[in-house]
């Protein structure tokens, strides 16, 4: 019997949705200048993808909930210098001062919002991020960002492993190639995370929002 891909998916269980609890925290995964930049680590692809973010900014911003945004930062002189940054050598580039290593201006951190400064994949890994949004009362992460593929995806994986009900904006994610993004968002939804479009998810939040004033 020839199955196609959704059969052996569904007759096994995965898909299922943990949706949207009751408070939400938004986390910007790496979208800072040499990861938009084609000529250097970034894409088109990318780029639309930290655009599509502005509104959704604006709306966590407009309802006041946590707002994270991610940096990859090694030291100037190497000192630090890991697996990762041997083997991507481009991110050795990726300093404190340097300019692919800032938010791109459309995306700029304002006061109360975290700036996580981190050399791995994951925005969680070696970072404060999930105490930060445990203290902000947090139990459901909304990760945009780049790339679909690698950090955005290893940060879905670490948000659902800190017990947080996982969200992936699908337009506000971008990679620098089409096909791992399409395969790493249907593998999230599968396993880890619900992916929603950004209009659906301001919806909701909207929805919510309006439901608890009139409560």
């Amino acid at each position: 019997m020839t199955m196609n891909r959704d059969d052996i998916y569904r007759r096994q269980g995965l898909g299922d949705t943990s949706g949207v609890g009751q408070r939400c925290g938004l986390i910007l995964v790496d979208f800072v200048n040499g990861f938009v930049d084609i000529d250097q680590l970034g894409g088109p692809h990318i780029e639309a993808a930290a655009h599509a973010s502005v509104p959704l900014l604006h709306a966590f911003r407009q309802m006041q909930l946590p707002v994270a945004h991610t940096r990859v930062v090694f030291a100037e002189d190497g000192s630090d210098i890991n697996v990762f940054a041997q083997r991507v050598k481009p991110l050795q580039r990726f300093t404190e001062q340097a300019n692919c290593s800032q938010i791109v201006s459309v995306l700029q951190p304002i006061a109360g919002e975290l700036v996580v400064r981190k050399q791995t994949a994951s925005a969680f890994f070696n970072t404060p991020l999930a105490t930060w949004l445990h203290l902000h009362g947090v139990d459901t992460a909304v990760v945009v960002g780049c790339t679909t593929s690698g950090c955005v995806r290893a940060t879905v994986v670490d948000a659902m492993q800190h017990n947080f009900r996982t969200v992936v904006v699908g337009d506000c994610v971008g990679d620098r190639a089409i096909e791992p993004h399409d395969a790493n968002l249907f593998d999230m939804q599968q396993k880890y995370a619900d992916v929603m479009s950004r209009d659906m998810l301001i919806t909701s939040l909207l929805s919510a929002r309006q439901g608890h004033a009139h409560d």
